[in-house]
């Protein structure tokens, strides 16, 4: 019985752990004032009938703050690649010289920055809730163990380190939150 719970602490500690990392990658595309290749990291276009992420057909690079450069592998992806960042509907207004891409990323108002800052909290509070989810059902699977025959005191110990675990998943997302929330802010 003790292997059981052992065992289903440690799959609920790895999952609150995956949602923590999910959480910093739904983050990594939210837009904080300076240009990042991982912004396009959504837009897919059409490549040989599939449809594919950028990084995939072209060179995606932020040669500087405000400026991101895809170089496309064949040219006449060029417009293929314009149309799909357009219909993307991310606010970028694609800009080509026949041999490249330009975007550039302009500056973010301060409504706009409160508006991403309320986006990354309702993301924040997602993995909360699923971090929360995981916890009661680890805690109610241990109940489970408990009446088929886990004693009560470790019972009570197993719960308790549920409840640690989910703790620590906790301040990983307010640590994570308040990164990405100063790097909005900041202008």
């Amino acid at each position: 019985m003790e292997s059981k719970a052992k065992a289903i602490i440690e799959t609920a500690k790895n999952k609150m752990q995956k949602a923590v990392d999910f959480l910093e990658t739904e983050l990594i595309s939210v837009r904080a004032g300076k240009a990042n290749p991982a912004m396009l990291a959504t837009v897919e276009v059409h490549y040989y009938d599939r449809k594919v992420p950028i990084s995939q057909v072209a060179s995606v690079t932020s040669p500087d703050a405000r400026t991101i450069s895809i170089q496309p592998w064949e040219k006449t992806m060029i417009p293929v690649i314009e149309k799909a960042i357009l219909v993307a509907n991310i606010g970028f207004n694609p800009q080509n010289n026949g041999e490249t891409i330009r975007i550039n990323v302009p500056p973010l108002t301060e409504e706009r920055r409160k508006e991403l800052v309320r986006k990354t909290r309702n993301e924040g509070e997602t993995a909360r809730v699923a971090v929360r989810n995981l916890r009661r059902d680890a805690i109610e699977t241990i109940k489970k163990l408990q009446k088929d025959g886990l004693s009560v005191d470790l019972a009570k110990d197993f719960e308790a380190e549920v409840q640690k675990m989910t703790e620590d998943a906790n301040k990983k997302i307010d640590k994570v939150l308040e990164k990405k929330e100063k790097e909005i802010m900041t202008v």
